[in-house]
């Protein structure tokens, strides 16, 4: 792909690093905001600058805020001593889009995979530890991708958590083995949570 402009190849360049987004389709944003008034594409990169340098994340469960506490854990209206397990911010914004879930959320950022070095030191597991400890928490709903590594991470949390009585749950199967939550249409997500399971029924049947 030849340019005219080194602008424009270094925009492109930029845009292509995206995930999902090919020089072609870079090439087309760019030309898209070549076409917007000055005033439009500063404020597109004032905003993208000021969500990377003030975003933060929650110091309860890790999820993006832009306190010291996420909107969703600041909710009164949330049931707080019910926690649902992820991976990632991307799948807490996957749940949410159901609008089947009022609990509140943790946000592990992975999972624990060996092979690719990450072992439960480099994941907020004892922050989850510590907060159905101090929190009484009722129930713990696990919604990590149906995986190995998803299902090794469960394991463990759970051999974790033993000594306190919180009811540990998974969602139920009905995304599969394999796949990912953020990717599940919204219908079988919801009913994913509604039909959770115990989670001994669930790691007994793996």
């Amino acid at each position: 792909m030849q340019f005219s402009s080194v602008l424009l190849e270094n925009a492109v360049n930029e845009f292509a690093k995206l995930p999902g987004i090919g020089k072609k389709t870079a090439l087309r944003l760019v030309l898209h905001l070549l076409k917007q008034d000055n005033g439009s594409v500063l404020h597109f990169s004032d905003s993208i600058a000021k969500m990377r340098s003030e975003i933060k994340f929650c110091n309860r469960c890790f999820n993006v805020a832009d306190g010291d506490i996420c909107s969703i854990c600041a909710n009164s209206l949330r049931k707080q001593d019910i926690i649902c397990v992820v991976e990632s911010i991307r799948d807490v914004i996957a749940i949410e889009s159901t609008q089947q879930f009022s609990g509140t959320y943790h946000v592990l950022g992975g999972i624990i995979s060996p092979l690719d070095g990450i072992g439960p030191d480099q994941l907020h597991i004892e922050a989850l530890v510590n907060r159905v400890e101090k929190e009484q928490t009722a129930e713990l709903i696990f919604a990590l991708n149906p995986n190995i590594q998803g299902d090794t991470t469960i394991y463990y949390i759970q051999k974790k958590l033993q000594p306190y009585a919180v009811n540990i749950t998974t969602i139920a199967r009905g995304i599969a083995f394999g796949g990912e939550l953020e990717y599940a249409d919204e219908m079988t997500l919801a009913r994913s949570l509604q039909n959770r399971l115990p989670v001994e029924k669930y790691v007994s049947h793996r």
